[in-house]
């Protein structure tokens, strides 16, 4: 298997912001934590402290399956920090809706293995003490 993330190289982290304080420190601890609007009950990500779709700011904070399909790809070739090419962008569309921008890995970084619409699971790759990124991996697959 493949990983496009070489040894050592330094990726650019996000930064936590108080709308993003939950997320990160869910993904700590191994969760991905989504919002639910107790109005119309939609569940969105980014995080936010309103509902996209009716407004409110009557919003919980629910854990989420971990569970996504490949939505969309793009084969990037030209080399950033903490990747070496080719590696996917990726979006996977959680099993809750929301769909969210990512890496899959696990896998290689080519068509053949990156199916659109191939099951996948969360994956943490602590990367500090504040952010630990969420990933996906091919379902079934053991990487770490």
């Amino acid at each position: 298997m493949t990983d496009p993330r070489p040894a050592g190289a330094q990726r650019p982290l996000p930064k936590p912001t108080p709308e993003t304080a939950h997320f990160w420190e869910g993904t700590r601890a191994g969760e991905l934590r989504l919002q639910t609007c107790m109005g119309c009950e939609k569940t969105y990500f980014p995080p936010r402290f309103f509902c996209p779709k009716c407004g409110s700011r009557s919003v919980k904070m629910v854990k989420a399956s971990g569970r996504a399909t490949l939505y969309s790809y793009v084969i990037a070739q030209r080399p950033v920090p903490g990747f070496t090419p080719p590696y996917g962008i990726c979006v996977v569309e959680l099993e809750e809706g929301p769909r969210m921008m990512t890496n899959v890995v696990g896998c290689p970084q080519t068509p053949e293995a990156l199916q659109l619409d191939m099951p996948l699971t969360v994956v943490f790759e602590p990367k500090d003490d504040t952010i630990t990124l969420p990933l996906f991996q091919p379902a079934g697959e053991q990487v770490r």
